[in-house]
């Protein structure tokens, strides 16, 4: 299967600013049977983008704006290609926790097991611990299907209920949210039965006849948990389905602050708009890049007052998109 995926994103500020400093996380990986073939980032206004790759193989554009401007737009698109997926068995033999911690004694896990940002124990969590009966018990395979339904199940999804840095416990209290905020609280409770869990990010690819909660114009997010003999298992609980070749990865991390679509700052004291469009495409046979999103009508125009000096004692804000 190939898919194509065009990402824009457009940041708009009541006045103009001085500066913006932005890094992108939207190239998909290469690995398993997930092949990039093309990838693309625009930026408008105009700029130089660098680009590199950290420690976990994420590939990473990063640039710098530092002219006035009122606009930030960016548009990724990939061409990439999905092999099927193996089928991952109903459960594994009761030997596998023994296998699990043998692998990380020996192994290095550390980032995927403790505590980070957006993945803390609470007392909150800790108390739906025990209502969801978290604990080691049968095979980590069966536990981790039930831990990933009991959040579909317990949870509403309710869009822009929460925000980009909301703690996992305003979800826990509320008992509605994102799949950011799923991710966060599934990633917490796998890490406390000394199981390594990582966050993904990326792009779920929709259809027709599936009933994913999840919207279709947004980014995605849900977890991989390590489990021998299998490796990395992926789990959605926002739509109470393992990780399939609809599931198309862009970045993997400790949680959402490692791995954000977008996140940067800008300098201005002014109030910032953010609209997020996504549209993932499929085709038995490689298909054109999408271009079925708009791009505004500066497109690639540089910012006439970027000569212009800055405003006075510039104030520094934060510029990120939560995901859905």
């Amino acid at each position: 299967m190939f898919y194509s995926i065009r990402h824009l994103t457009k940041f708009r500020y009541a006045s103009p600013v001085s500066e913006s400093v932005m890094e992108a996380r939207m190239h998909p990986r290469s690995e398993g049977g997930q092949r990039c073939l093309t990838f693309h980032l625009s930026v408008s206004p105009r700029c130089r983008v660098f680009s590199y790759r950290d420690h976990l193989g994420n590939n990473i554009h990063h640039f710098d704006i530092p002219g006035q401007h009122q606009q930030l737009v960016i548009v990724a698109e990939a061409l990439l290609e999905m092999q099927p997926w193996i089928d991952v068995p109903a459960s594994l033999s009761r030997d596998a926790w023994t296998e699990i911690d043998s692998a990380v004694q020996n192994g290095d896990f550390s980032e995927m097991l403790l505590p980070s940002e957006f993945a803390m124990p609470t007392p909150a969590l800790l108390e739906l611990a025990q209502r969801l009966n978290v604990g080691r018990r049968d095979n980590p395979l069966s536990v981790l299907r039930e831990v990933s339904e009991d959040i579909y199940e317990w949870f509403e999804y309710v869009p822009r209920s929460t925000k980009v840095d909301s703690p996992i416990d305003e979800a826990i209290k509320n008992r509605r949210g994102v799949c950011q905020d799923f991710a966060h609280i599934m990633i917490t409770l796998v890490r406390s039965l000394r199981i390594p869990c990582r966050y993904v990010s990326g792009y779920l690819y929709r259809r027709s006849h599936e009933l994913d909660r999840s919207l279709e114009d947004a980014t995605h997010a849900w977890v991989e948990a390590f489990l021998p003999p299998l490796g990395w298992v992926g789990f959605d609980p926002t739509n109470r389905l393992l990780a399939t070749d609809r599931h198309i990865r862009t970045a993997i991390g400790r949680d959402y602050a490692d791995v954000p679509p977008t996140k940067g700052i800008f300098r201005g004291k002014t109030a910032s708009e953010l609209s997020v469009a996504v549209r993932v495409t499929a085709s038995e046979t490689t298909p054109e890049l999408d271009q079925g999103l708009p791009v505004p009508e500066d497109w690639s125009i540089l910012v006439e007052k970027a000569q212009e000096p800055p405003p006075p004692t510039p104030k520094v804000q934060q510029a990120q998109q939560q995901q859905q």
